[in-house]
């Protein structure tokens, strides 16, 4: 697996640029990638979307995948789809492009409750990814089933290309994965998967990369706190303090990462960092309220006025 080192880095999530129409432009999404690679991301992730495959075809989604691959950016494919058929589909392109991980997403809307189908439905997936795919499950509340230790560690058993965790769930969850599943084995990597946790997550977890939101539009600022984080967790007790005070500062622009319209607020602040391909929606009547984007306008600017004055961003 040539490519299992690549969960051990920063890896924005990437959302789907449109015209007012609401038609995907793929050459803007491979341009965002090419951006955030040159910014200093490891990779990107894409196919869900930040939430919005529901709103794309399948087919739309795979040809976003393809333009990143044959472009030469290392993607990670998510696999949401609204049935096991369908998310295995997802897998099989993933592995005959070249795509370089998979993040695995539990089945979702029918019996999503239940442990056996869960077994099956990551099967499933882990099978047509073949082994050449290292794979992470995304566990998420949003998706209604945690994945726990038992049911981690017999998929890793049979597809050891199963290497990891990214971990939506908050402090807590990322606790227990680290306690129960990752730590202890090289082998075996944890994501910081919510942009509110990359503190708990890095310094008192012992995750080694992250999957974010907020980073696809501030990779800059991202990748200074995922290194501050890094060095904090070797005990610098400068890089500690200073991790604290980024991770403080950008705690409101994070929180837009845990909530429902966490595509909105990162589309529009993608827009306020300066690209606009990113100013319309897949559905029209998706947007912010007036007192929604003026508090993140507000939230950005105050933001930036900080990083500007912080002596943390040279350090």
């Amino acid at each position: 697996m040539n490519n299992q080192n690549i969960f051990s880095g920063t890896i924005p999530a990437l959302m789907t640029p449109c015209d007012a129409d609401g038609k995907p432009d793929f050459v803007a999404l491979v341009n965002t990638a090419k951006n955030l690679i040159q910014a200093g991301m490891d990779a990107v992730v894409y196919c869900g979307s930040m939430g919005d495959w529901p709103l794309l075809t399948d087919q739309e989604r795979m040809t976003g995948v393809k333009a990143l691959v044959d472009a030469g950016i290392k993607t990670i494919v998510g696999t949401g789809a609204q049935n096991t058929r369908i998310a295995v589909s997802h897998a099989t392109h993933a592995r005959e492009i070249g795509a370089h991980g998979l993040m695995v997403i539990p089945r979702v809307l029918s019996r999503g409750l239940s442990p056996a189908a869960q077994q099956n439905h990551f099967t499933a997936i882990l099978e047509a990814g073949g082994p050449e795919l290292p794979a992470v499950i995304y566990n998420s509340p949003h998706y209604g089933f945690e994945t726990r230790a038992d049911l981690f560690f017999k998929l890793n058993q049979q597809f050891p290309q199963l290497i990891g965790f990214k971990e939506f769930g908050g402090g807590e969850a990322l606790s227990y994965a680290a306690e129960n599943i990752t730590s202890g084995d090289n082998n075996l990597t944890l994501m910081v998967g919510v942009d509110t946790q990359a503190f708990h997550g890095f310094v008192n977890c012992g995750a080694v990369g992250a999957i974010t939101g907020v980073g696809t539009a501030m990779p800059t600022e991202i990748l200074k706190l995922v290194d501050l984080c890094k060095q904090a967790a070797t005990g610098n007790a400068k890089a500690r303090r200073l991790a604290l005070e980024l991770n403080e500062a950008m705690s409101v622009l994070c929180t837009f990462d845990e909530g429902t319209d966490l595509v909105l607020y990162y589309k529009r602040l993608m827009v306020l960092e300066g690209n606009q391909n990113y100013q319309f929606q897949i559905y029209s009547d998706d947007k912010l309220t007036t007192s929604q984007q003026a508090h993140l306008d507000s939230q950005h600017a105050q933001f930036k006025n900080w990083w500007n004055s912080w002596e943390g961003k040279d350090a």
